[in-house]
């Protein structure tokens, strides 16, 4: 047995597609949609595929996780973005990769739709895919799978917008695992501009999230120019989508600490990877 949780704020575009890949493996698993401030029917469509659908008010990602946390009993844990997809045999693979001895936490392997992407949008994930770190690190899946050890770590479920980089920093390189025939598919923005509204969210929310983390004497995850260098040095024909890339980045970054100088909380929310 095992338990997946799917937070979903107004979800109704991609939960159906998602919950359809896990049916196969519906039996042996306890799933659990957390349908959390939604003014669609994403708790309506996830009802329709027979799983248990929990509804809050509170438009919190958070609050969904802790809430279905509560609701299940089984392990592993899997949660799941209810905007990506990933099939029952891929959730398989993670869970016996958590049987590996001193792994813990378990991520699957990316796989992008660029269809309807704009260039720019491509030229920044063709780099950004190929970083050390977002490689080899759990976050940016969309899918995070822990054993009890690895619950133990993040059951807290602190207020943080970066809730993939705050678990994926509770955990050793030792005790995580990017599992190569586990894939989960992911939808990118398909402007620059949502691609930009993305980023600025990431930078802020990683920003409160390593500050949390070196307070609390967490591992920080190592930072990507050594590894941008090596890419350009290895193939120069590369030096366009980095230059889009680092621009992208430092726009971000700037504008994320902007957004926390003045306390801003508001979910900068992509829609475009939606339609």
């Amino acid at each position: 047995m095992s338990a997946i949780i799917i937070p979903a704020h107004n979800e109704e575009r991609g939960i159906g597609r998602l919950l359809d890949a896990l049916a196969p493996g519906a039996p042996d698993a306890e799933i659990v949609v957390v349908a959390n401030g939604c003014t669609d029917r994403t708790a309506a469509v996830a009802r329709e595929r027979g799983v248990v659908v929990l509804e809050t008010p509170v438009p919190s990602k958070i609050h969904a996780l802790a809430l279905g946390d509560r609701e299940v009993s089984a392990f592993p844990r899997i949660y799941v973005d209810g905007d990506v997809v990933i099939g029952a045999a891929d959730i398989k693979a993670l869970c016996a990769a958590l049987r590996q001895p001193g792994v813990h936490a378990v991520g699957p392997t990316r796989r992008f739709d660029m269809t309807g992407v704009a260039r720019s949008v491509r030229l920044f994930y063709s780099v950004w895919q190929d970083l050390d770190a977002v490689r080899d690190e759990l976050f940016g899946r969309g899918v995070i799978a822990v054993d009890e050890v690895g619950h133990q770590r993040i059951a807290d479920w602190a207020e943080v917008m970066s809730d993939d980089l705050h678990v994926a920093l509770s955990f050793s390189p030792e005790e995580r695992r990017v599992v190569p025939d586990a894939f989960v598919t992911i939808w990118p923005p398909k402007t620059y501009a949502d691609l930009l509204r993305r980023r600025v969210r990431a930078m802020h929310g990683n920003r409160t999230v390593q500050e949390r983390a070196g307070a609390a004497g967490r591992r920080r995850v190592a930072g990507s120019g050594a590894s941008l260098l090596r890419l350009v040095t290895q193939d120069p024909r590369r030096l366009w989508a980095s230059a889009v890339f680092v621009a992208t980045a430092v726009w971000a970054k700037a504008h994320g600490r902007l957004h926390a100088a003045q306390g801003r909380t508001v979910w900068l929310r992509d829609e475009s990877s939606r339609s």
